[in-house]
């Protein structure tokens, strides 16, 4: 039997899921072949803990190259593009053919397409800014804390209010929050707006009793470092004295030239299945875009493109083996809104009901707080 490859491009969340659902599932001679320009995997839901110094670096990463062991082949190289009619991926130093691919690039930032970010602003979702984020915070005197959402689309839609959240627990930690403002400015109308005004309205209640200002629909031009000013589109300026930023995100530069993406530089899939507009190809995660109610899309965030891997890993694992497959992707996911003090809230939700997200909102908590931990210790140990 003729040997078969299936290519996984991008080692995050979906990647890592993907690449060992299908070694798992697939037969032994079949190939898995892992490509990713950074060896190093980083447990993104984390982050903001090393911001807080309630993890080290080295706590929330891992080798990818270590799923060698395991029987995938791990290519550390960059992504140049995707030939879907010629069924291979051109890296940087070779080209890899596919029998079957799964796309699973994320977003890449782009810090730089806001002037003044990169200068001025602690990047939220790089770790190397995480940990900036915290030398500030802990040398902090007191002045405007403010967490800035630059730019929508973004992935992990909680993350910029956990950060107010444990930006503001850290300053009374400190003793300098009556001192000090912290303060969210957004282009969304509301908190999550993708999981509707209900969860909106509750994340702004509790934002609110933490006195943290919530300032909605507010899109900002360019950010003046020597002023530390933010300045919005409607030439209003804010001041600063210290910014925590979600920089600017887009599709990854393969995947808009790859011929597979819509307007937005996304990739639009089958709901369902995850397959894409070329045969045996599949996109999941953050690279997608997939509509949902009222006119929205499905969120950027984790808990969706690993239950996502595991149904593109079932399909192909049955595809390849000649048997019909039921694995669908059903819409469902959670999300943890860690506040500090040793408390988070939970919410789960169906994006795929018919009319809007059926969301529920679980009262915040130690609990939650708990399982947060816990679930970072088993998504680690199990996946890694």
């Amino acid at each position: 039997m003729a040997v078969r490859t299936t290519v996984v491009l991008g080692g995050g969340v979906g990647g890592l899921v993907a690449a060992r659902e299908l070694r798992r599932r697939l037969d032994a001679s079949d190939r898995v072949v892992l490509v990713d320009r950074d060896p190093t995997y980083r447990f993104a839901p984390s982050f903001l803990w090393v911001m807080t110094g309630a993890r080290r670096p080295e706590q929330v990463t891992g080798d990818l190259r270590r799923l060698r062991r395991r029987g995938i082949e791990v290519l550390t190289s960059e992504i140049r593009g995707i030939d879907v009619d010629g069924r291979r991926v051109e890296t940087a130093d070779e080209a890899v053919g596919y029998d079957r691919l799964v796309i699973a690039l994320g977003v890449e930032l782009a810090p730089e397409a806001l002037p003044g970010f990169p200068e001025v602003a602690h990047n939220l979702y790089e770790l190397g800014g995480v940990e900036a984020a915290g030398r500030a915070l802990r040398a902090f005197g007191g002045g405007r804390v403010l967490v800035l959402v630059s730019r929508l689309p973004f992935k992990c839609p909680a993350a910029p209010y956990e950060a107010a959240f444990l930006a503001e627990s850290v300053l009374r930690e400190r003793g300098i929050r009556e001192g000090s403002t912290v303060d969210v400015f957004t282009p969304e109308p509301f908190p999550m707006p993708t999981a509707g005004p209900v969860l909106g309205d509750a994340l702004k209640a509790m934002l609110g009793d933490r006195d943290i200002g919530f300032h909605p629909e507010r899109t900002v031009e360019r950010i003046e470092p020597e002023d530390r000013q933010l300045v919005f589109e409607d030439g209003e300026r804010v001041g600063f004295d210290l910014l925590l930023g979600v920089p600017p995100q887009r599709a990854p530069q393969a995947v808009r030239e790859s011929g597979l993406a819509a307007e937005s530089g996304f990739v639009p899939v089958d709901r369902a299945t995850l397959g894409t507009s070329a045969e045996g190809v599949f996109a999941i995660g953050d690279v997608t875009t997939i509509p949902i109610a009222g006119g929205k899309f499905l969120p950027k965030a984790g808990v969706f493109a690993e239950a996502e891997a595991v149904v593109v890993a079932k399909r192909l694992a049955a595809e390849l083996a000649g048997r019909p497959s039921t694995a669908l992707f059903d819409g469902k996911g959670s999300c943890f809104v860690e506040m500090g003090d040793g408390v988070a809230a939970f919410a789960t939700g169906d994006f795929y009901a018919a009319d809007s997200p059926a969301i529920s909102l679980k009262r915040p908590g130690r609990r939650w707080h708990l399982a947060k931990v816990a679930f970072e210790r088993y998504w680690m140990r199990r996946w890694l």
